[in-house]
């Protein structure tokens, strides 16, 4: 049986991976996914809504526009606040966001009606701290909401072609786990008194596998390390089991290079 990695030093290279490149450019591809999980957790005005690993808060900021207030965002990539904070500043929306690790969460049992996590708490190294924590800090029949990658989605094929040649550290549970149905009941267990999953679609537009390749090897911190831990040697195998990942997934034929990758929609009731 593989030891217990070392949740510690395995979530500091995570802080350091995240914080390359430029998250914030990813993040607007996915936009929508936050306003589509914000309607369906069913936000109403001066709820307390926290949103977790927020990034450069798209949960926060489609939270907000339905609280009026109360709203708060946590990640413990401080270039992703800031730009956070530019963002909710610039549309004049109340939201406080606060440097934290998703697996210890500076907050009170049962401070919030509502925790979100859009593509963010799923990359914790601990999954059953995370799990807990979100569980901790939403009061008895509040809601927790996610939008997490499904195993067999294209982004999930994305980050399986990366980890064949860039593996992860030994003994980690699959982030991916977080978007199947089974994964989540053996981390909530007991702590939710309901649970409903949806399969969406995130669809994602490039001009050319080249041109994801480049974007993300550009602003998306994982991909970049990927690269560095391949090396020269590796460079050119990894980019073409990209473009051979793509060009199986593209659904827009010789038009431009579209992804329509799955993720899974989440609304958990906290018992």
């Amino acid at each position: 049986m593989s030891e217990t990695p070392d949740f510690a030093a395995v979530t500091n290279i995570q802080q350091q991976t995240w914080s390359k490149g430029d998250f914030a450019m990813v993040a607007n591809i996915v936009y929508n996914v936050s306003e589509t999980l914000a309607e369906a957790l069913d936000i109403v005005p001066d709820e307390r809504v926290l949103d977790v690993a927020c990034g450069s808060g798209n949960g926060a900021i489609a939270a907000a526009r339905r609280t009026w207030g109360g709203t708060i965002g946590s990640d413990y990539v401080p270039s992703l606040l800031e730009r956070a904070r530019e963002r909710a500043e610039a549309e004049r929306l109340d939201i406080e966001f606060v440097e934290a690790d998703a697996q210890a969460l500076p907050f009170e049992d049962g401070s919030f009606d509502v925790a979100m996590s859009i593509f963010g708490a799923m990359f914790a190294p601990d999954q059953e701290k995370a799990a807990a924590e979100l569980l901790r800090v939403v009061k008895p029949g509040g809601r927790i909401g996610m939008a997490n990658w499904t195993p067999d989605g294209s982004v999930g094929k994305m980050f399986k072609t990366i980890s064949k040649h860039a593996p992860p550290p030994p003994g980690l549970e699959s982030p991916l786990l977080w978007g199947t149905e089974e994964r989540l009941r053996e981390l909530f267990g007991d702590g939710i008194a309901d649970l409903q999953t949806e399969r969406r679609i995130s669809r994602q537009p490039f001009r050319s596998a080249d041109h994801y390749i480049e974007f993300f090897r550009t602003y998306f911190g994982p991909t970049q390390m990927a690269y560095e831990r391949v090396g020269a040697e590796g460079e050119q195998a990894l980019t073409d089991d990209l473009h051979a990942f793509l060009e199986a997934e593209n659904t827009a034929g010789e038009r431009a290079m579209v992804l329509e990758a799955e993720y899974l929609q989440v609304i958990a009731t906290r018992a």
